[in-house]
């Protein structure tokens, strides 16, 4: 499936206040720390002050972060990736996207998710993309970034949906970009999801269209283990 969409940059401002801290505008979740060591700033979804770097989600050295300023924390995507793993399948978000595109006509839809029969399951790719300062994706084979033409419960076979970033919701009818594509996850004919979260491998934290964007569901259970996380290194 071809696809055509006009990328329009987003008009950025460079810190808001959260209960007296500071956190980028364009994702007030994300804590941003001043390091005068990097001459640059960490970022972080954790209030602790000064910010542990080995939880972080990595520094930048320009305020908002791009992807040339950007510099991954390779400790932090492991992390994120075995929460996915663990809470994916109980994402309201998702599950809500699973059941829609199992209906009638619901090949693809505007939230970012395709569904596509088993025997159709291939790696997505695209050319180019604009990715971390380290280039580390997601890891792992998974259902990558293939879609299917048609309704996904009119076959009567499973399939996968994707889970998708939230800062770049792809035009409706069309799929996420692959950089856009936390991973994939089985469902049925019905729309339940069956199978357990595989990464795409094609992910990115950052790209120009800005930076890692959750669920409310999923960004919960992921500080919550970042917190767990920190207690083991007090």
């Amino acid at each position: 499936m071809l696809l055509s969409r006009v990328r329009i940059a987003p008009t950025f401002k460079t810190l808001s206040l959260r209960r007296g801290l500071s956190t980028l505008t364009t994702n007030p979740y994300i804590k941003v720390f001043h390091n005068e060591s990097i001459n640059g700033h960490v970022l972080t979804y954790l209030d602790t002050n000064p910010p542990i770097h080995r939880l972080a989600i990595g520094s930048t050295t320009e305020l908002p972060p791009t992807p040339q300023s950007f510099s991954e924390n390779h400790e932090f995507l492991p992390i994120l990736t075995e929460v996915l793993r663990q809470h994916a399948a109980q994402d309201p978000y998702l599950i809500a996207q699973a059941q829609a595109l199992a209906g009638p006509g619901g090949a693809t839809l505007g939230s970012g998710g395709a569904f596509f029969p088993q025997q159709q399951k291939q790696r997505g790719t695209k050319g180019t993309s604009a990715g971390l300062g380290g280039g580390g994706g997601a890891g792992g084979g998974g259902g990558g970034g293939a879609s299917a033409q048609g309704g996904a419960g009119g076959g009567g076979v499973g399939g996968y949906v994707h889970l998708s970033d939230l800062r770049n919701p792809p035009d409706y009818g069309r799929i996420a970009w692959p950089e856009d594509i936390l991973g994939s996850i089985e469902v049925d004919s019905s729309g339940t999801i069956v199978g357990e979260f595989q990464p795409s491998g094609t992910y990115r934290i950052i790209t120009n269209e800005g930076i890692l964007g959750l669920s409310d569901f999923l960004r919960t259970k992921l500080v919550e283990r970042l917190k767990r996380e920190e207690e083991k290194l007090a």
